[in-house]
């Protein structure tokens, strides 16, 4: 019976991924998978899909301490799936107790953001014990990590990071580009925020029922005008008025901004800034960890159409 199980282990890793309850009783250390420093890519821009990619090569070759960092770093970047994946690994570890606890945070994470796959097991297996425990290799984040930033992210490195998302979602990400200093909204910022949504997904639904590219929730929608948020072009126009509006109100403080964004602009009045939300501050920290400065800068008007010369 040794030897099937054995089979049963190698068979399943090298999928890339093992089904769960799968007994594959991954034991490296006492250390967990997830006690490391995250991977960084080589131009220091982060590059999702070739993150991933790497992860299941590692898998593959039975290398589980390289697909950790792997997809701990993608992870880190807000991937829903390296979020997921690094779990599932985590959770193979099964005679390490941390390692369960760190499997579980990072399923609840990968849940929270929306991986169907996440969800699922939530569904079937029931809620799990709220025992998870943040890896090291993600480190807490906090929202004034960054406030001495005062130079918002570069438009190359914008440029770079939308060039690999798929065509439709590029043409997306490039539409709220396009439409965002209509809004008085910097579109580096703009970007920040559709990726922490929905990552460009016009079809995008979370469990809160917040809706689309911008996950508007139907109050939301109904204040900005938007009829059907599930329509990417009305979405888009509703949710850069929203967030234009809260820039104006809050005097492009973006973390005060992006955590209104999130939480409503009452949580931040009462709270006199980021509310003390699990949620929320992660949210803040991942718009700050793209968008870099904590100061909106906002863009130059756009130029208005030429009128046609009148006819003779």
């Amino acid at each position: 019976m040794r030897w099937r199980q054995t089979l049963l282990t190698l068979a399943t890793l090298v999928s890339g991924m093992p089904a769960f309850g799968a007994d594959t009783g991954i034991v490296v250390s006492l250390r967990t998978l997830g006690d490391h420093t995250p991977a960084v890519a080589a131009d220091g821009v982060p590059d999702l899909p070739q993150l991933l990619e790497q992860g299941r090569v590692a898998m593959r070759a039975l290398d589980f301490h390289l697909a950790a960092q792997h997809y701990c770093s993608a992870a880190r970047q807000g991937s829903a799936d390296g979020q997921y994946r690094f779990g599932h690994l985590l959770l193979q570890q099964r005679s390490v107790p941390r390692a369960q606890a760190q499997g579980r945070f990072m399923l609840a994470l990968a849940a929270q953001h929306g991986h169907a796959e996440a969800i699922r097991f939530f569904t079937e297996a029931g809620p799990f014990p709220g025992d998870g425990q943040r890896p090291p290799c993600m480190p807490e984040p906090t929202a004034g990590s960054l406030a001495d930033r005062t130079e918002p992210v570069s438009h190359e490195v914008v440029k770079h990071y939308l060039d690999q998302l798929n065509r439709e979602r590029r043409r997306w990400a490039q539409r709220v580009q396009e439409r965002a200093p209509h809004y008085g909204v910097d579109p580096r910022l703009a970007v920040s925020i559709v990726r922490a949504e929905s990552n460009f997904n016009p079809l995008a639904v979370s469990p809160k029922n917040a809706q689309g590219l911008m996950q508007l929730i139907p109050a939301t929608a109904l204040r900005f005008g938007v009829r059907n948020p599930l329509d990417p072009q009305q979405n888009i126009e509703g949710g850069l008025a929203y967030l234009g509006w809260l820039l104006q109100r809050f005097d492009h403080d973006v973390v005060k901004a992006s955590a209104a964004y999130n939480a409503g602009e009452g949580a931040v009045d009462r709270h006199q800034g980021v509310p003390p939300f699990p949620e929320t501050r992660a949210y803040v920290a991942r718009i700050l960890g793209f968008y870099l400065a904590t100061r909106h800068q906002p863009p130059p008007p756009p130029e208005k159409p030429a009128k046609a010369p009148p006819r003779g």
